[in-house]
């Protein structure tokens, strides 16, 4: 993988939206822009990239109950992206497992 793409989202409503809509969704690094995620789609999966949707899901709120004390704290924020590919180009995620 590149600097720019961490991993595939891979859940069941990405693998649906992939199958009907050619869209695949991917967990990218904080800093990256949409030119950026574009370029890197395209050279890692062989693709052609027609759109690149971007999100920040803010880190959740836990807290864990133990023994002696409350421990709270949080998951760490990420940043998605939906990307969409070209009709008739697809992204194998399954390959690499």
């Amino acid at each position: 993988m590149s600097q720019i793409i961490i991993r595939p989202i891979v859940t069941e409503k990405m693998t649906a939206q992939g199958e009907k809509e050619n869209r695949y969704g991917f967990v990218v690094a904080r800093t990256s822009n949409k030119v950026q995620i574009k370029q890197a789609v395209e050279k890692e999966y062989s693709v052609t990239v027609t759109g690149v949707r971007t999100m920040i899901s803010h880190g959740k709120r836990r807290t864990r109950y133990t023994k002696s004390l409350i421990l709270r704290g949080r998951t760490p924020s990420v940043k998605k992206a939906i990307v969409t590919v070209k009709a008739g180009d697809t992204i194998d995620l399954y390959s690499s497992i």
